[in-house]
């Protein structure tokens, strides 16, 4: 075992402990993928990631780092709030890019991030699956959330990495007002959205500093799992929902409200229809872990 340089990042919040949690080892040269997994799993927390340099091919493609990211029981190719956890953390240990943007290597291949004041985007990877579920799942889902089958008024395949299957409900306050049924929905990756105010062609109307609810549910080791806040799941729903007309090219999704937390995400498509999705960083803890 060695000292390896630690930090906990909270991930899409100004305030500390009201994000997502991340921890980030930022040195896993030597260490093997069940080493990684078993630290993983121990920190109890949704991921954690291992920074590490970047391969020949990624180098040689503009890569600046490689982070492996994992949560309990199995790794990601990719993962948005590890992505800019991970970012925050590099930049903050003295990393410096070599272009104008952070390249950050992992699974899904080589990600940009870019610096937004005090916050930091990726440019959402392109979707793996997408386009409408099929309607036995758009039942099925209803049924898990406890709705209407009416009530869910859009739905896609967000897959870009984690299978998320994306649901819209009528409003906000009834996303928040889920209460999931772990066993109906057992094994499904489910991100549901509701607008705040009325929804046109151009999205919300009306709306104070967020447009859009989001909640995320995955299976966890004890049934379903809610997650405070999901960069995956966000540059999905925006690659949906911005195509389809249900949101505007840019807007600030809240999500975590119902666990107490206070995320927020920032979602921007430019001129060349790259999507970014961004959010503040905070670092918690730092220090130095046995591995």
């Amino acid at each position: 075992m060695q000292q390896r340089p630690f930090k906990q990042v909270d991930v899409f919040t100004t305030t500390p402990y009201r994000g997502n949690p991340l921890a980030v080892v930022l040195d896993g040269s030597g260490l093997s993928t069940e080493a990684m997994q078993h630290f993983t799993n121990w920190t109890n927390l949704s991921e954690c990631t291992f920074l590490l340099p970047p391969t020949d091919e990624g180098r040689a493609n503009g890569a600046d780092y490689r982070v492996r990211i994992f949560c309990p029981g199995r790794e990601l190719p990719f993962a948005g709030h590890p992505t800019l956890g991970s970012c925050h953390a590099w930049l903050e240990a003295g990393g410096v890019p070599r272009g104008e943007h952070v390249v950050q290597e992992c699974g899904v291949g080589l990600v940009k991030l870019r610096r937004d004041g005090d916050r930091l985007a990726f440019a959402a990877p392109p979707l793996i699956k997408s386009g409408q579920l099929e309607e036995a799942d758009v039942q099925l889902i209803a049924r898990g959330l406890g709705v209407a089958r009416d009530d869910i008024t859009a739905h896609a395949w967000c897959d870009n990495g984690p299978n998320w299957r994306g649901v819209m409900l009528r409003s906000a306050e009834q996303v928040l007002a889920l209460k999931p049924d772990a066993a109906v929905l057992a094994g499904l990756d489910i991100g549901v959205v509701g607008p705040r105010g009325k929804v046109g062609v151009v999205g919300p109307q009306d709306t104070g500093d967020t447009q859009f609810e989001v909640r995320a549910f995955f299976p966890g080791n004890n049934g379903l799992t809610e997650d405070p806040v999901t960069g995956s799941l966000n540059a999905a729903l925006a690659q949906w929902l911005i195509g389809a007309g249900l949101a505007p090219e840019r807007y600030v999704a809240a999500q975590g409200t119902a666990l107490a937390r206070e995320g927020r995400v920032h979602i921007q498509r430019d001129a060349d229809g790259t999507i970014w999705v961004g959010g503040a960083s905070v670092t918690c803890v730092e220090g130095r872990v046995r591995l």
